[in-house]
């Protein structure tokens, strides 16, 4: 008796097996959501820089340059949370001599960069332009972001995870079975198609330089998504 009960435990385990691995059995897809990204900001560092044999003076002339910027980013409509300071540094300023052999100091460099927010594209020329008439050392890259990228991120999703099931639906359908359950459900880090970025401009601007004239164009996000489901029925062979 005991070695029926034996043997009928061990034909039980051998039944189960297969209907398991048919349990794993699925449909796997991957997709992709993207939507248009126009961008409604401006970012740009200015740097504020000035070198003297002397430290201090370095650091005060550079403080005064500063004071300008603010104020002409004032006049231009840029608020104080928008133009904060994102690096600030006083350096020796060494230059290797040949003869010697050796670096020698020929003076200090205070550099000071802005980080300037413009949240009207419209005017992003203009705060240029002021920046250059405060007498700012340089004008880096001109970056457009928009205020709705989490919203726009969330849209892509929905639409890559709607995607996903469509093409699901249509693959079970095309094997002889339909749609199971959903199994397994990631999504890659989003992209964001960079907006055209202007290069770095400036030194100087003559008094009756042609005001500078911003325009960027859209951009997109995208996300993708890779899913699994169940498939319910017999594939076709």
């Amino acid at each position: 008796m005991k070695k029926i009960l034996a043997f009928a435990t061990i034909l039980s385990c051998f039944t189960f097996s297969p209907a398991l691995h048919a349990a794993e059995e699925g449909i796997s897809v991957t997709a992709t959501g993207r939507v248009p990204v126009r961008p409604d900001m401006a970012v740009f560092d200015v740097t504020v820089q000035s070198v003297d044999r002397n430290a201090g003076k370095a650091a005060a002339r550079t403080a005064e340059t500063w004071a300008a910027l603010q104020q002409a980013l004032r006049k231009a409509g840029i608020q104080p949370e928008d133009s904060p300071s994102a690096d600030y540094s006083v350096r020796p300023q060494l230059v290797w001599e040949q003869s010697s052999g050796k670096n020698v100091l020929k003076g200090y460099v205070a550099r000071h960069v802005v980080r300037v927010t413009v949240r009207d594209l419209r005017r992003t020329g203009a705060v240029v332009d002021a920046a250059v008439g405060a007498g700012v050392g340089e004008v880096g890259d001109i970056r457009f972001a928009s205020s709705k990228q989490n919203e726009l991120r969330r849209e892509a999703l929905d639409q890559a995870v709607r995607k996903s099931r469509e093409d699901a639906v249509v693959m079970a359908k095309a094997a002889g079975g339909k749609l199971g359950a959903l199994v397994e459900l990631t999504t890659d880090s989003q992209q964001v198609q960079p907006f055209p970025v202007r290069e770095a401009m400036l030194m100087k601007a003559a008094p009756e330089a042609v005001p500078t004239e911003i325009t960027p164009a859209e951009g997109d996000i995208s996300v993708t998504v890779h899913s699994r489901w169940r498939f319910v029925g017999q594939p076709v062979k």
